[in-house]
């Protein structure tokens, strides 16, 4: 009995929300962004940006939620309701660094 309460605790805080600056980022190839000028660069990384930041305050509402349901009910309450935003970061943190290497191969400042 008491190895399935320690396998149940383990699998609440696997399976908890990571914390924004935890999420790696997802590879996107350049080839989306190798037309773009230095300013549609400039535009879109900050368009994504803002979207990253939006969907990162979500994530920390989200781990905050597991650990508070994970401590009071031993499971992961954010997480298993779907505000989880890992993929939305993931693949925002991706086309930020996508827009990067196109950015310093075109030379903008």
């Amino acid at each position: 009995m008491k190895w399935l309460l320690v396998s149940a605790a383990l699998l609440a805080v696997v399976s908890c929300a990571k914390a924004p600056e935890n999420i790696a980022a997802v590879e996107v190839g350049g080839d989306a962004y190798s037309r773009h000028s230095c300013a549609q660069l400039r535009a879109d990384k900050l368009t994504i940006q803002q979207g990253l930041d939006q969907a990162s305050a979500k994530q920390k509402d989200a781990a905050s939620g597991d650990a508070v349901g994970v401590l009071l009910l031993g499971l992961p309450l954010s997480s298993m309701s779907g505000n989880d935003q890992e993929t939305v970061i993931a693949v925002a943190k991706g086309k930020i660094q996508a827009i990067d290497r196109q950015a310093l191969a075109k030379g903008c400042k």
